[in-house]
């Protein structure tokens, strides 16, 4: 972060690690500091501790001013400002109790609560450190693995344009009532992909984020002092011909010695530029040899913009049907089916 001088604010304490011996995924670990290329080294410059620190600061502002600067997700499929508690159905008449404050990737095209203001230039930085030192770099090796010009993904990424869905993501999730807990079966949020290209987690030490492995098993991603995690999105497996697979994930309660615990996330969630058709990258000499799954047909594919909108829109608001697979619900939107795991 720049600068030295940063406005006060309370200091979130993040609590200990979980000590149960939990079935964590084995992922795949990459460091930064070997990805020294021509186009320089990525650096993690960030400071963890103070972007949690801000983090809080959204969920101290009053119920009213909230509302005023109320998301439209219904109206216009936007997650940008506030989505309140109870907004989603999660399951068996079960609301959700999470709410989150995001920000477009211009953090000054949109009014933000007079709280939040002062923290402007940290954030901003904390965007640009997302995207720059970490997004990019990433989308130049999913480009170089579909063997296509590093730059083909990076340039369907624009920073701040008003083209742009990818947004920042202040998140918390507050412990739910032990009713609750029963009729979701300790879910919290069903099994899902995400619908853009990548999306980065900072990691934090309340377990409660699982992934499906290809053993059909949800395993827990394990903590990571100054981590990120990096979830594929839908997006980029629509642009890479179902080469790169979505990773479909979920969010249950914590173990029991992180229950009654409240849980902050930190979240970039980036999606190709809403004029983009997604549509597989038939130019790769790699699909060329393997080939492609479509998701749709290419002349009825949707755009980024039109499938961000549907999924944004949709999601907690409508009654998916069971899928042909058990424990599968699917719906279409936008001509594309979308599923929930459960």
């Amino acid at each position: 972060m720049p600068g030295t001088a940063f406005p006060e604010t309370l200091r979130h304490v993040p609590p200990p690690p979980t000590k149960e011996n939990l079935d964590f995924a084995d992922l795949a670990i990459i460091d930064f500091a070997k990805l020294g290329t021509a186009e320089g080294k990525a650096e993690l410059v960030a400071d963890t501790q103070r972007i949690f620190d801000i983090a809080e600061i959204p969920f101290t502002i009053n119920d009213e001013e909230k509302q005023k600067f109320a998301a439209k997700i219904k109206e216009e499929g936007t997650y940008h400002g506030f989505k309140s508690r109870q907004f989603w159905h999660i399951d068996a008449g079960v609301r959700d109790e999470i709410e989150h404050y995001n920000f477009h990737t211009d953090i000054n095209s949109r009014e933000h609560p007079e709280a939040l203001r002062p923290f402007f230039p940290e954030i901003d930085a904390c965007i640009r450190h997302n995207h720059f030192n970490v997004l990019l770099p990433l989308l130049r090796l999913l480009a170089l693995g579909l063997e296509l010009p590093e730059e083909t993904f990076v340039v369907k990424h624009t920073f701040g344009s008003p083209l742009s869905g990818t947004y920042f993501r202040f998140m918390k999730y507050y412990p739910r009532s032990s009713e609750d807990e029963e009729k979701t079966k300790n879910v919290w949020l069903k099994g899902h992909t995400d619908s853009g290209s990548l999306t980065l987690l900072w990691s934090q030490p309340v377990s409660a984020l699982q992934i499906l492995g290809l053993d059909g098993k949800w395993k827990w991603v394990k903590h990571i002092d100054n981590a990120l995690v990096v979830n594929s999105g839908d997006a980029i497996e629509f642009l890479s011909g179902g080469f790169y697979k979505p990773t479909i994930h979920r969010v249950r309660q914590p173990p029991s010695d992180q229950q009654g615990l409240t849980r902050l996330g930190v979240f970039y969630f980036a999606l190709f530029d809403d004029n983009v058709k997604l549509v597989p990258s038939a130019q790769s000499p790699v699909l060329q040899r393997v080939g492609i799954i479509r998701k749709a047909e290419d002349d009825v594919a949707p755009t980024m913009g039109a499938y961000r909108k549907g999924r944004t829109s949709s999601y907690g608001q409508t009654s998916p049907k069971e899928g042909k697979q058990k424990g599968v619900e699917e719906e279409e939107i936008v001509g594309v089916v979308v599923r929930h795991y459960n």
